[in-house]
């Protein structure tokens, strides 16, 4: 086990924490609207909304990540008229690629989370918000979703660990985060177990940051359940 090796790749690997975290931070918060937005549909009683919406959450959890990242970046590509059109901004950039890819992922998984969420609160809140006189989209938006978030937060935690590990697959197509750099410096090296470990536990460090602020997120909520 070459040490000096492990200690001079740390400082080079921390180089790609910027880029991973804004990768993942982007992508979940578009993930987190869009979500929200599924999940309604998933609830509706208009079958075309909640046939469309179950069809993309299953075309998506169906699916490896690794195959739409594939797909957004390489795949669109070959159709002239994307290229000639100005989706070509964006679907040029391996960047926005990443983002799309990891956004619809994180969307589809987080939907079924909210969608869990909203129906695991009593009714009986709506209908005391309309007994205030509060409208029925009013009541979902200022009582409804935030005991809805609140009963999704653990299991939204999780999904929030799985988008930082899974932003390791947008090395992929040339972007160098974290697992972009691993693998540079392991063509140089020719020392995958040294750089792996040092990767790890940087991927590491920033899930224990995840865990603790999910978990002090869920004691202000419930200070009673702390």
């Amino acid at each position: 086990m070459d040490f000096e090796l492990m200690y001079e790749s740390f400082f080079k690997l921390i180089k790609g924490i910027p880029l991973t975290l804004e990768v993942v931070i982007i992508s979940t918060i578009l993930g987190f609207f869009l979500a929200i937005l599924v999940a309604l549909m998933r609830i509706s009683k208009k079958g075309y909304l909640n046939k469309t919406a179950y069809y993309f959450v299953y075309a998506i959890r169906g699916t490896p990540l690794l195959l739409q990242i594939f797909f957004i970046y390489y795949g669109l590509a070959q159709f002239s008229f994307i290229q000639e059109s100005f989706l070509w901004i964006v679907l040029k950039d391996p960047f926005w690629c990443a983002i799309i890819a990891l956004t619809l992922n994180t969307c589809a998984y987080s939907s079924e989370i909210i969608r869990g969420g909203i129906q695991s609160v009593s009714k009986g809140y709506l209908e005391a918000g309309s007994a205030l006189g509060m409208g029925r989209i009013l009541s979902f938006r200022i009582v409804m979703l935030p005991l809805a978030i609140r009963q999704a937060l653990p299991a939204y935690g999780n999904e929030l660990i799985l988008m930082v590990k899974a932003s390791s697959l947008v090395s992929t197509v040339t972007l160098m985060e974290i697992t972009g750099i691993a693998r540079k410096i392991i063509s140089q090296t020719f020392a995958p177990i040294e750089i792996f470990l040092v990767a790890g536990s940087i991927y590491l460090l920033i899930n224990f940051l995840i865990t603790r602020g999910i978990k002090a997120a869920e004691n202000k909520l419930s200070p009673d359940l702390a």
